[in-house]
């Protein structure tokens, strides 16, 4: 349980996140005392700042492995933008893009007794669509900085660009698929099956019910996004990045 003083502390900390990344600023690493010590810690962390971005647009949920538990993050609302734009702004200064799988929730989930069987998850699903994850943070290297620290970060969360959503999607094989990542026409990364939580999939029912307690259930226009296929890769301004995907769709952006 997490005390009243602790909670304090951990206020402290999304605060120091938020100027960080307010002012362009980023900082090597939180203070030791206010650095988060457990996952539950860090998810504090992350929904204290995520108040201060107002209005949830959904969750990004990933696995590092796929036997990993999987983690999850809020995706502020103001955040998200469809295929085609041009994104500007302060607040692109890390500018690391993922290729992503994700999908937008046509019926409400809510918190319930018995879990919510796959299916049922999936009925739920209005559509599906190639997304580009924007990782942003308030740290100078994330890599450098403490695992939690990072997680605390919005788990790295600077916004998401969809695509066009994707007829027949549950007909994909997840496993076959093959993903490209294009900046400024020269494919940086071409991979295939590579979503690092093996079956996406599992991701859905995961979060409608364990993840559910600090959700508050999803909700009818949340967008789930399930994690990176091809890893962190930094752009620079001005360039166009893209995502392909052999079945499911592409997307592309600019940053301005």
């Amino acid at each position: 349980m997490i005390t009243a003083a602790r909670e304090k502390d951990l206020f402290s900390a999304a605060d120091m996140l938020l100027d960080a990344r307010r002012t362009c600023q980023p900082i090597a690493d939180l203070p030791t005392e206010l650095r988060p010590t457990t996952l539950e810690e860090a998810y504090v962390v992350q929904d204290r700042m995520s108040w201060a971005y107002e209005a949830i647009g959904g969750w990004k949920v990933g696995a590092p492995t796929p036997d990993a538990t999987p983690t999850f993050a809020p995706m502020p609302a103001d955040w998200i933008t469809c295929t085609g734009c041009e994104l500007r702004g302060l607040a692109h200064r890390y500018r690391g893009v993922e290729a992503e799988i994700a999908f937008k929730l046509g019926a409400d989930l809510p918190p319930r007794d018995v879990p919510y069987t796959r299916e049922e998850v999936f009925d739920a699903i209005a559509s599906m669509h190639p997304a580009i994850e924007i990782l942003e943070t308030a740290l100078i290297d994330p890599d450098q900085a403490t695992k939690l620290t990072a997680t605390a970060d919005m788990a790295m969360h600077g916004g998401f660009v969809y695509g066009n959503p994707v007829r027949d999607w549950r007909d994909i094989d997840f496993s076959k698929e093959t993903v490209s990542l294009t900046i400024d026409g020269a494919v940086r990364v071409e991979r295939t099956g590579s979503n690092t939580s093996g079956d996406l999939t599992r991701l859905l029912p995961w979060l409608a019910n364990e993840g559910a307690g600090r959700t508050e259930g999803l909700r009818k226009g949340d967008w789930i996004t399930t994690g990176s296929w091809t890893g962190n890769t930094i752009a620079a301004s001005g360039v166009a990045v893209e995502a392909n995907f052999t079945r499911a769709g592409r997307v592309t952006f600019r940053f301005a």
